[in-house]
């Protein structure tokens, strides 16, 4: 893996980072951790055939601008110091984890190819997708349990606007080894599948109509400290989803009465190979419902800094447990709404 390029302010603490600049970060993405993952995308496009090269750029966040055939990619991403302090303000990396940046870069990419392609003012892509005019939504009531959308990112993603339908769809089929023909046989979303796979198969070797090679907000330019940066985010994204607490209460303790006791997240990271195998095996989930539960659970016990309650052999079955009341909960609550 290629190392980072040394920093001054790799070794400040979080307050101090806090009040740099993010142009005096100077941060570069060829120099960064995430690049590899930049050339791994680029590599599944050429085996897939498809001309098209995204443009990519270090910013606040991940985002692909309208009109544009690019994407950005969050600073924190870039360096291990700011992938722990995102965490540590954040609770969570959104792309920590190598698998889960390649499922968001797949993503960005179905959005940058619709952008090189104009695709969405096609009439056959509005027949499967909907109109890309409809408002965007601050929020949406996701459907666990509709076939009509594939399954990609977290909180059922497709469902929210038709134009993260097809990057979805679009990421689904980009996928290695992708076996979306059979794992999605018996859905309706085996139709917007397939006319990514007929469109892309059109378009894979045709100059793009929009080729602009803008960036909107390059961390660069940017004179935004990180601290109002996350006192923004804060505001924006930090609600937490409470709904479980007291079964976690059940399961888990706060730090304060066993300060010495091992930390609740930490332990289900360490079990998470068994228990999506128990998941899925035992209430025969769909694995998208595991990472859901997972996500829910981890995020939450570091938020509320909680631990286990004894030694680790008697927390794995009513951690299993836990995790499968969540799942039944979300289903549950959303059955007056499934779309089969």
């Amino acid at each position: 893996m290629r190392e980072p390029p040394e920093y001054r302010w790799a070794d400040y603490d979080d307050d101090a980072l806090l009040k740099l600049r993010f142009s005096s970060l100077r941060l570069r993405l060829r120099d960064s951790l995430v690049w590899p993952d930049v050339a791994r995308l680029r590599d599944e496009l050429e085996r897939r055939g498809i001309r098209f090269r995204p443009h990519v750029w270090l910013s606040t966040e991940w985002f692909s601008p309208d009109g544009i055939p690019g994407f950005a990619i969050p600073f924190y991403l870039a360096h291990p110091r700011l992938r722990r302090l995102e965490r540590n303000i954040m609770g969570e990396v959104e792309g920590g984890s190598r698998k889960w940046r390649m499922r968001i870069l797949r993503h960005e990419t179905g959005h940058a190819i619709d952008n090189a392609y104009a695709l969405r003012r096609r009439a056959d892509w509005r027949q499967v997708f909907g109109r890309a005019s409809a408002p965007y939504p601050d929020d949406y009531a996701p459907r666990p349990s509709s076939r009509r959308h594939v399954l990609h990112l977290g909180h059922w993603y497709a469902q929210s606007h038709p134009t993260e339908d097809f990057a979805e769809s679009f990421a689904v089929w980009m996928q290695p080894k992708a076996r979306w023909r059979r794992d999605y046989a018996d859905w309706p979303a085996i139709h917007k599948l397939e006319f990514v796979d007929d469109v892309i198969e059109e378009i894979a070797m045709q100059t793009p109509r929009h080729r602009d090679r803008s960036v909107v907000d390059p961390l660069a330019q940017l004179e935004q400290t990180l601290g109002d940066h996350y006192r923004v985010r804060k505001q924006r994204y930090g609600g937490t989803e409470c709904r479980y607490d007291r079964w976690m209460a059940e399961v888990f303790a706060p730090r304060a009465e066993r300060p010495y006791a091992i930390a609740a997240s930490r332990f289900v990271r360490e079990i998470e190979p068994q228990l999506r195998r128990l998941l899925e095996r035992r209430a025969r989930l769909h694995p998208y419902f595991v990472d859901h539960a997972i996500r829910a659970v981890t995020l939450r016990a570091r938020q509320l800094d909680l631990v286990l309650r004894g030694p680790r052999r008697d927390a794995k079955r009513p951690v299993v447990r836990l995790h499968e009341r969540i799942v039944l909960d979300v289903l549950r609550r959303n059955r007056e709404n499934y779309a089969l």
